[in-house]
């Protein structure tokens, strides 16, 4: 069976903050013991909040192709300048939708610059530099407090080239290996499976959002439960190859 936990007890996060003591500490608040094989997923935003990963736009002075793209979106020129600066290549864009590669190698909206639920109303939060790397050390501290053998996933929002709606997936993991490949296993009726590949961890990220409702103040979940597979991992290793992406 498999339970989700969301974490509500997690206080507003500033810069220089310890997330793992703050999971740790907001699972024993609310009664819930940390233990092995739990997969702990936290939403990107709190992570780039304690690495300081923010920007103030009274900072920027927009580039003129920020302004050019500012009156096609609408968007305020800066924040379309921090987009660009976070951005590998742009790879759609059309009227207010800017969809662009990230320097991890991330497609997505915006190059991840969000400025939702941020406290000052001229910030705005980046990615993590390194999101597997943060992942890391979080999964580092919650086994040194705990003494449990944990998964963890950094989850972010992305949208969906062909589906409607958005889902949270995994930018960042440790513990675990982010997909399970099924190829050369065999089905049900025997026939050997020649493409299946299970992104896990987007499934765990995917899982755990449904109880980590932004108005609600809960930016951490612990999935328990499910048999994921065990290892080192990285997140980039759901990013489709470029020469194998029919999208671009």
């Amino acid at each position: 069976m498999i339970e989700i936990f969301g974490l509500s007890k997690i206080p507003l996060v500033k810069r220089g903050d310890n997330i793992g003591d703050h999971i740790v500490q907001a699972a024993k608040e609310q009664g819930v013991k940390i233990q092995d094989h739990d997969v702990v997923v936290i939403a990107q935003k709190i992570v780039s909040k304690a690495e300081g990963n923010l920007v103030d736009l009274k900072s920027i002075t927009p580039s003129p192709l920020a302004e050019t793209i500012s009156k096609v979106s609408g968007k305020d020129p800066r924040h379309v300048e921090v987009v660009l600066k976070e951005t590998k290549s742009i790879v759609r864009m059309k009227e207010a939708h800017l969809i662009v590669e990230t320097h991890h190698g991330f497609v997505c909206a915006n190059a991840g610059v969000d400025k939702s639920n941020v406290e000052n109303e001229d910030s705005i939060t980046l990615l993590p530099v390194d999101p597997d790397k943060s992942a890391r050390e979080i999964r580092k501290k919650i086994m040194e407090l705990t003494g449990a053998d944990v998964g963890v996933i950094i989850s972010d929002t992305f949208g969906r080239a062909w589906r409607i709606g958005q889902v949270n997936v995994a930018i960042g993991v440790d513990g675990l290996q982010p997909v399970a490949d099924l190829r050369g296993s065999k089905d049900l009726f025997g026939y050997v499976l020649n493409v299946t590949q299970m992104a896990i961890a987007d499934e765990l990220a995917s899982a755990a959002e449904l109880v980590m409702k932004k108005s609600d103040g809960v930016p951490v979940a612990i999935v328990r439960g499910f048999n994921y597979p065990r290892g080192s991992g990285s997140a980039k290793d759901l990013i489709r190859p470029r020469e194998e992406d029919l999208f671009r």
